[in-house]
């Protein structure tokens, strides 16, 4: 029975070194990539236009889905990467928002992020960058 529980251990282990290894190798493949002290001023803007994303009556399930718990993951203490970590410790929640900001997007298009964006048409700009769409100018529709 130990031997079970301790192969289980071992194999938890191996894929957290594996996605370790894959967010340290996307953030040097993506040095263009927004910053992380860029990414963390936005922080509050981010939540509240996942939240407003996620309630959106016209956003696909899948999509609600994947917004509900990248939230859950932002507001969680708890961190993939712990942040004592240098680089990838602060890196691992703007990583894993660009990824699933950039599937949303797919997903459901970049209207519904302009439609719900919160802040400033700067911070939406960044925002576009850091999930891999083209900015649009920096007009943006303000009747949300």
């Amino acid at each position: 029975m130990w031997e079970a529980i301790a192969g289980i251990l071992v194999g938890l282990l191996v894929v957290y070194l594996v996605l370790l290894i894959a967010l340290w190798l996307y953030a040097r493949r993506h040095p263009e990539s927004v910053s992380v002290p860029e990414a963390l001023r936005l922080l509050p803007d981010l939540i509240r236009v996942i939240r407003r994303m996620a309630a959106d009556k016209s956003a696909p399930p899948a999509v609600k889905i994947k917004l509900a718990l990248l939230l859950v993951y932002l507001l969680s203490p708890v961190d993939l990467v712990p942040d004592f970590i240098p680089i990838i410790g602060q890196a691992d929640d703007v990583i894993i928002l660009a990824l699933v900001l950039r599937s949303v997007i797919r997903s459901a298009g970049v209207e519904l992020l302009h439609r719900h964006w919160p802040g400033t048409a700067t911070g939406l700009s960044i925002i576009e960058k850091l999930a891999g769409t083209e900015p649009r100018s920096t007009q943006r529709n303000d009747d949300n």
